[in-house]
């Protein structure tokens, strides 16, 4: 393969799914947003759980990134874990943890109890070419002009999208002065929006549409590769939208090129995220930990005000997380994941990358 060939949608990708979905990953915000069944607060209990592993880790001499599961038991926390991964996977697609223990804890420490609670979740990968499998959210005033930079080390606004990867888990340690709040939608409730409005659209992104890696290129790959926007595998919807790699594809003139009709159904997905009739917002208040399934969740951030003091800005930790029972997905899922193997795909996969464990924002 040389340089300016990408990756064509392969011909035996699954067929379009005739009609809208069903099932719990069917959602409006407006319906849930005053329900609790989506957000968890830990018990005592369940927070001396987690700190006695974190010290029993650390009394052991284990680094971060060499903590597995066995090395963090949960003996009560643990079952719940599972129940909720559960959720994420084959239910809503979201839950907000409430009261992880962070108040009174180093940040190593703080990044230790997530680490480990993270390996009851699925293993970590990579979130960038630098190899950290564990993300840094905060404002560090980049001016994006790079195609590789990433929006989360901003305070601008991010727009609706999903991670690539499974599950993304997001800790907050501080939050900001104003805004900074977290929106989000199920991509399965535009799917089926999209088909009662305008089905013509919504067939069109069962086909291939062009995506620009941005300059992450695995070993042996091109720039770009295909993969729809919505995927119907197995009985299951999984839904991949990153408009900004959708849009920068175009750079690439062996691409396939978007037709109008395209555009108005890439934009229809944002629209519709968009609309409160649709969508669920919430803060992020310290302790708080956000998991959702990318697959059928699209996320959003709007842009905040920060406190002046480096000590108290904005700061949340990040996990990009692939499960041990995760959906199983079409081969052209590879392109972006560099594989399909259930516990073992997505994030960032270029040459001689060096994973580590970061606990500062570089």
């Amino acid at each position: 393969m040389n340089e300016t060939t990408g990756d064509r949608l392969p011909p035996d990708h699954p067929a379009p799914h005739d009609g809208p979905i069903e099932g719990p990953g069917v959602w409006y915000g407006p319906d849930i947003e005053d329900r609790d069944d989506w957000a968890y607060t830990l018990s005592e209990a369940e927070r001396n759980e987690v700190v006695a592993a974190m010290r029993d880790a650390k009394a052991r001499g284990l680094e971060i990134g060499d903590i597995a599961k066995s090395d963090f038991p949960l003996p009560t926390l643990g079952s719940k874990i599972e129940e909720l991964r559960r959720e994420v996977i084959d239910g809503r697609g979201f839950v907000l943890l409430r009261g992880f223990p962070v108040e009174g804890f180093s940040f190593e420490e703080a990044a230790t109890m997530y680490w480990g609670l993270g390996t009851h979740l699925g293993s970590a990968r990579s979130q960038n070419t630098r190899g950290h499998l564990l993300g840094h959210v905060t404002d560090l005033g980049d001016a994006f002009e790079n195609k590789s930079d990433r929006g989360y080390l901003t305070k601008r606004h991010l727009a609706f999208h999903c991670d690539s990867v499974d599950i993304v888990a997001l800790l907050c340690l501080r939050q900001a002065k104003v805004g900074g709040l977290s929106t989000i939608v199920s991509s399965y409730t535009v799917h089926n929006e999209m088909w009662a409005r305008r089905p013509d659209l919504a067939k069109l992104l069962y086909g291939p549409i062009a995506r620009d890696r941005r300059d992450e290129i695995p070993l042996g790959k091109g720039p770009w590769y295909e993969l729809p926007v919505f995927n119907y595998c197995h009985g299951r919807l999984a839904v991949n939208f990153l408009r900004k790699h959708i849009d920068t594809a175009e750079r690439h003139a062996d691409a396939l090129r978007r037709t109008p009709e395209i555009e108005d159904a890439l934009d229809m997905v944002y629209d519709l995220a968009q609309d409160p009739a649709l969508h669920l917002s919430m803060d992020f208040r310290p302790g708080d930990i956000q998991v959702l399934h990318n697959h059928q969740i699209l996320h959003d951030r709007t842009t905040y005000e920060d406190w002046p003091e480096p000590e108290r800005r904005r700061y949340l930790l990040r996990l990009w997380l692939s499960p041990p029972d995760g959906l199983e997905l079409p081969a052209a899922f590879a392109g972006r994941y560099g594989s399909t193997d259930v516990g073992d795909r997505g994030g960032v996969i270029v040459p001689r990358i060096e994973l580590k464990v970061p606990l500062e924002a570089v």
